[in-house]
């Protein structure tokens, strides 16, 4: 499961809150951030450390998501997956090591932008926080972020493609709305 979402809508917390409910329902659960895949900062800041076009398509190693994690748990994988592997704080290998899936287990991929590349996710949770609400939330130091914000939004709609979204205008007061296969 994506929990798609730009950083002020916080779907790093989301994903860890719902994990942390599984259990009780009876579906173990693991969190692999998609932040633990980023490029290497000379692939990810070689336009520049402000460039909204990088950030949008740049800074995701999607292939290294789908192989290293949705693959390997995913319909005849081997049941295991690589917890992160870029440590962005030293611009290194993380070297972790492949854990393997809980048996039932549900796996939550929180991160920004990961609608419309392919990544082999069954469903979908989109939290959307509207532009001039992005405007306002998002410290000035990454204001420069807001334009790839702005174009994903024009050229993937990642509302359309979401199998429920999270009005997260306000982080006090969320909204569902189901959609998809859940309406």
């Amino acid at each position: 499961m994506a929990v798609d979402g730009p950083d002020v809508a916080a779907p790093d917390e989301l994903a860890r809150a719902v994990a942390g409910r599984l259990p009780a329902l009876g579906r173990p659960a693991v969190v692999v951030p998609a932040g633990g895949f980023l490029r290497p900062a000379s692939l990810r800041l070689e336009h520049g450390r402000t460039d909204p076009d990088a950030r949008y398509t740049d800074w995701l190693d999607a292939a290294a998501l789908a192989r290293e994690v949705l693959g390997p748990v995913g319909p005849g994988g081997d049941g295991s997956y690589l917890p992160v592997l870029w440590d962005v704080e030293r611009d290194r290998a993380a070297r972790a090591r492949p854990e393997p899936m809980p048996p039932g287990g549900v796996l939550l991929v929180p991160g920004a932008l990961l609608q419309g590349l392919g990544l082999a996710f069954d469903v979908v949770v989109h939290l959307r926080v509207a532009p001039a609400a992005r405007r306002r939330r998002t410290p000035a130091e990454r204001a420069w972020e807001l334009p790839a914000f702005d174009r994903y939004d024009d050229e993937v709609d990642p509302v359309a493609l979401a199998d429920a979204v999270v009005l997260a205008d306000s982080p006090d007061h969320p909204a569902l709305v189901l959609q998809g296969r859940f309406s």
